[in-house]
């Protein structure tokens, strides 16, 4: 590998950028193909080349000729930037974290919900072993990934080994570890696979990789009195329903969104606006890394990729903006199987008797003898025992369940990212959407430069009508369906199969004409509801249940997004600006409902302690870094709303026909309410903390010594710029953020060729405490600074910090 850096004086940027250009989009030897005969062996970067230009914060601009060598140079920079966090999710995939790590240690999270390496291990190796990713490549487009998306993980996979190659790992975190290893474009697949899989098969890794059938009763007529013995441990209805409800709210996600389109018609030159604020982990493989990716000729895009992944999943180009939020829709399903009384792995169907496939799967194990699991899979997918700890599906001699995820069969997320990224409206995304259905469970809000807006819920879901979750629950589906948008159907009967749309590129799922979208409104918002507000004057209905609910409360988040947008909308003559603002206003929407009351309750029951009652009196209802009472406030809040019934909060009960004004007027007078206002007070004061300290000092994080102040606030408190810290009072209070506002984007256009953009990753772009971008955005962040994108040639040209790299296989 052979590579050159420049630190060129400026009067010579543009012959040299000029140069390298021309040596990437004309000179080199076209790109080697992959031979699909044997994709496991190391790939090859023969003839691979890329130009890198680095700006501003180590943003990389990545210019190269064609799709394979687009993924060369990405892989490199994703490199060079996050080699740890990379390497350690190709452990993952590979089914490898025991023997590097360990039985009983812990996964990131990232890649699947699985809670300890060796369900980690158990669950990936098994897909491994199947070949499951194999033969999605192998499977032609539509249904399968395309050529170009197949070149750039091709790409990725020899540019990522061509940085390793010829470069010292620095990072503290795996400098020296052998576990960091080159990988292949099978790797890659399977890492973008696991993505998918994320709210199906992933989050059911542990109960995937636990189920065990019961032990054999013997003799058929012991089976009756076998079932009768099990029947203790068939599933509470009402419980599970709860449990499932919980299990997918957005209020205990880790990941979420906010993002607002604005149409020409709010705005001060009648082209569209776009604010896209994700919410993601803040460490670990989830994070988002910024890049531009050209072709010339062929695409030109701005934005974010998740870790591991090639395009630009959220971003921008010069026609047309978008971002996506985590949507509503159940991208799962469950079968009720009844089992044959002889044989607890055989299952009815029709009345004829079917055997489950066992999948042996063996892992290595760190200091330890191998562990082998047998996996059990049936026509509807893998026997599954449990989602979580609180959401038990026991298998009996009579009954088991087998999980439905019809992400499994979907490697199309990246022809998603592609097509998104060649569009030239917001109907080129639409057509996208159409075309691709690689979307697994995320919402797109998109604006364009003629004024478009568009919301939809293009997701990809199992084919569950309410006519069928009528007509084929069993009696613990019938609850949690209307509870959860959970399916749970009867297995036992063939007539209960999911169909198929015309218009769907896979069988068992929804075609786009049944997906719910919203065009052209002044307004689309969503932040992590259902489809429903999209625009609260112009409700979106007529939606399946597992795409999400009508006519149900929203969250604080949702009901203070659409206040806020609403008025910026009806304001009008908006700009970038406004979006900005917007983004740190940091306005506790739960502090205008609640604040006043909570503080002329406090005199009277906390009458000897009147300090509580004036800070809580003069907050100003922001979660400002500056602000004094936000952080009393937010320990007071968690405590009500966790110890008091949700309907319990509010005097005045929700109303569908005021959705966002609704509930309000807080409950003083639950038994919780003065307790929780004694317990917050305490809790600060034995910490050392002044009531009336500003929020900043004890909500913070610390990057190389520097202690950064960071503003926003909970989910609970429903504020935009959301921050879900880690509570650590002995550190001095909030220490660090698990997850919340990441790569945001405000983005417009004025009539020129250059989008006019402002951007800011908050973690900033390296992992590593060595790099001078381990803390840069972070510390923008803190001061609530933007990056202003740097997207057209001039722009970029003239960056002070420009860096040019050319790597070459």
């Amino acid at each position: 590998m052979h590579f050159r850096t420049l630190f060129p004086a400026r009067f010579r940027r543009l012959a040299l950028v000029g140069a390298a250009l021309a040596t990437v989009t004309a000179s080199l030897p076209a790109a080697a193909v992959a031979d699909t005969g044997d994709r496991d062996r190391h790939p090859s970067d023969r003839g691979l080349s890329a130009v890198i230009r680095y700006t501003e914060y180590g943003i990389p601009h990545i210019v190269a000729k064609d799709y394979a060598n687009l993924g060369f140079g990405t892989g490199w920079a994703q490199a060079a930037d996050q080699v740890c966090v990379l390497a350690d999710g190709f452990v993952t995939v590979a089914g490898e974290r025991s023997r590097w790590f360990g039985a009983d240690g812990a996964p990131d999270g990232s890649l699947s919900l699985a809670t300890k390496n060796l369900s980690s291990d158990l669950f990936f190796r098994g897909a491994k072993d199947a070949g499951t990713v194999e033969a999605l490549l192998a499977t032609p487009a539509p249904a399968g990934p395309s050529r170009p998306s197949r070149e750039l993980m091709r790409g990725w996979a020899a540019g990522y080994n061509a940085w390793l190659r010829k470069n010292r790992v620095t990072d503290p975190a795996c400098a020296g570890a052998a576990w960091v290893r080159p990988v292949t474009e099978l790797d890659v697949a399977r890492r973008g696979w696991a993505v998918s899989v994320l709210g199906g098969q992933g989050r059911g890794a542990d109960g995937i990789t636990a189920a065990r059938p019961p032990a054999a009763t013997g003799a058929a007529t012991n089976g009756a009195a076998a079932g009768r013995a099990a029947g203790a441990d068939v599933p509470d209805p009402d419980r599970t329903a709860e449990a499932a409800r919980a299990l997918f709210a957005a209020e205990n996600a880790t990941m979420g969104s906010n993002a607002v389109a604005f149409q020409g018609s709010a705005t001060a030159n009648g082209r569209g606006l776009l604010l896209g604020n994700p919410h993601y982990p803040w460490q670990g493989g989830r994070r988002f890394w910024q890049s531009q990716q050209t072709i010339p000729g062929e695409l030109n895009v701005s934005g974010a990729s998740l870790l591991g992944t090639v395009p630009v999943s959220i971003g921008f180009n010069d026609k047309v903006a978008w971002s996506h939020t985590v949507a509503t829709g159940v991208p799962l399903n469950l079968h009720q199987l009844t089992l044959d009384p002889a044989d607890p792995t055989a299952y009815l169907v029709d009345g004829r008797p079917e055997r489950m496939t066992p999948r042996t799967v063996t892992v290595a194990v760190k200091d330890g003898a191998p562990v082998t699991r047998t996996q059990w899979w049936t026509r509807y997918g893998p026997v599954v025992s449990g989602l979580g700890p609180q959401l038990p599906l026991p298998w009996t001699a009579t009954t088991a369940f087998a999980l439905n995820d019809p992400n499994a069969a979907n490697l199309r997320a990246s022809d998603t990212a592609l097509g998104f990224a060649r569009s030239r409206s917001t109907r080129g995304l639409v057509d996208t959407l159409r075309r691709t259905q690689g979307l697994p469970w995320v919402n797109t809000i998109a604006a364009d430069s003629s004024g478009h807006t568009l919301f939809t819920q293009a997701q990809l879901l199992p084919r569950i009508t309410d006519e069928l979750a009528q007509r084929c629950s069993t009696p613990l589906g019938r609850v949690t369906y209307p509870a959860s948008g959970v399916a749970v159907l009867d297995g036992a009967r063939g007539d209960c199969a999911l169909g198929s749309d015309p218009d769907a590129v896979q069988p068992g799922v929804f075609g786009p004409a049944r997906m719910p979208v919203l065009r052209d409104a002044p307004y689309v918002e969503n932040s992590n509801d259902s489809a429903w507000l999209a625009n609260a004057d112009r409700p979106v209905t007529g939606y399946e249940r597992i795409f999400g609910t009508v006519g149900t409360p929203r969250s604080m988040r949702t009901r203070g997004a659409v206040e806020d947008v609403a008025a910026m909308a009806e304001r009008g003559r908006l700009t970038v600006a406004d979006l900005q603002r917007q983004q740190f206003a940091d306005r506790a929407p739960a502090g205008d409902l609640a604040a006043a009351d909570t503080a002329r309750a406090c005199a009277a029951l906390l009458a000897d302690d009147p300090e509580v009652c004036r800070v809580l009196g003069a907050w100003d209802r922001t979660m400002d870094a500056g602000s004094r009472g936000a952080l009393l406030f937010d320990r007071f809040w968690r405590r009500f709303t966790a110890t008091t019934p949700q309907a319990e909060q509010w005097k005045v009960p929700f109303s569908a026909a005021d959705p966002v004004g609704t509930p309000n007027t807080v409950n003083t007078g639950a038994p919780s309410f003065a307790k929780a206002l004694r317990d917050a007070a305490a809790e600060l004061r034995a910490a050392g903390i002044a009531l009336d300290a500003p929020l900043g000092r004890h909500q913070f994080v610390e990057r190389n010594g520097v202690r950064l102040p960071v503003g926003g606030g909970t989910e609970a408190l429903g504020v935009w710029n959301k921050t879900e810290p880690v509570w650590n009072p002995a550190g001095g209070g909030y220490t660090e953020v698990a997850h919340g506002t990441s790569h945001v984007q405000a983005v417009g256009w004025d009539g020129g060729r250059c989008p006019v953009a402002r951007t800011l990753l908050t973690y900033s772009q390296s992992s590593n405490p060595l790099s001078p971008h381990y803390s840069d955005q972070t510390a923008l962040y803190a001061g609530e600074r933007w990056v202003t994108s740097r997207f057209c040639e001039k722009d970029i040209l003239r960056s002070p910090a420009l860096r040019i790299v050319v790597v070459r296989g």
